[in-house]
Order: C-alpha cells, then structure tokens, then sequence
C-alpha cells in the first residue's frame, strides 16, 4: 500500500472540507433568522431569483433529488415562505411562488450572501478568484450526466 497518499491532499476532501467552512459560516444568514435548513434556502433562492418553478425545475438546477426538495418545499409553504399553484395540463406538479414574506426573506438572504461572497472573496487576489470559480465550474461539468439549463434571470 502506497504511504505517500494523505487525505488531507486528496482534491474532494479538501472540496468538502471548504465548502463545510463556507456552508456553515453563511447558514447563520438564513438558519437563525428564518430557521431554514440549506435546502430550503436554496429553494427560496431559486425562487426569488428565477421566478415561479415547478419542484422538478428546482431539483434540476440546484441538483438536488426530490425528496430534499419536496420536503424543503413543504417547509416553505409551512412557514408562509410559498405557494403552490397546481398546474391545470398536469395535477401532479405545482408552479411555486414565493409570498410578499418570502420575497422578502430571499432579499434579505440575497443581500446576506453577496456581502458573505464580497467577505470570502477579499481574502483572495482577483485573479485567484476568477481562477477558483472557473476551476469550481469546471469540476462541476465533468460528470455532470444531464445538462440543464437555467430559466434567464428574473428581473
């Protein structure tokens, strides 16, 4: 067995390990205030983002599987975050949209995560910046088995 290999080297557990730092130093912005767990933020943020979707739409884009999603919906409309709009061709999906509330706390978590972004991203050159977020880009695409593309921004 090979003793120059160290975890600590290894490219996904490093991934893991910043993204865990990262995750958990934003989570006060949207888990204290709004007792949102990270798959409900994201929800939400995909909703004050892009507009009403539907679950799936949702899932696809942040690659998340549905039942995380469904259950984070259910969270959402249970804090009065969203609403559900069936769809009249087809009863089994709903269109969600978020409240004047959920609109208002995806402002407040938007603002949130730009200053948090602005916060981590001072700690780097510009150019290492730009280097991480297209290597991070880039590591995403690899195995990615499905393209999806994203709704255009809401405006």
């Amino acid at each position: 067995m090979a003793q120059d290999f160290e975890l600590q080297d290894f490219l996904p557990y490093l991934l893991n390990q910043a993204a865990e730092v990262t995750g958990l130093a934003f989570q006060k912005h949207y888990k204290d205030k709004y007792g949102m767990l990270r798959t409900e933020w994201r929800v939400l943020f995909h909703l004050g983002r892009y507009g009403d979707l539907t679950a799936k739409d949702i899932g696809a884009m942040a690659r998340v599987h549905k039942t995380k999603i469904s259950r984070a919906v259910a969270a959402l409309e249970a804090k009065r975050l969203l609403t559900r709009h069936e769809m009249e061709h087809d009863r089994r999906h709903a269109q969600l949209r978020l409240t004047a509330a959920g609109k208002a706390a995806f402002i407040d978590i938007y603002k949130a995560a730009q200053s948090f972004d602005q916060d981590l991203a001072s700690q780097f050159s510009a150019s290492q910046v730009e280097m991480l977020k297209s290597c991070l880009i880039r590591l995403s695409e690899i195995k990615s088995s499905a393209q999806h593309s994203r709704p255009a921004e809401k405006n």
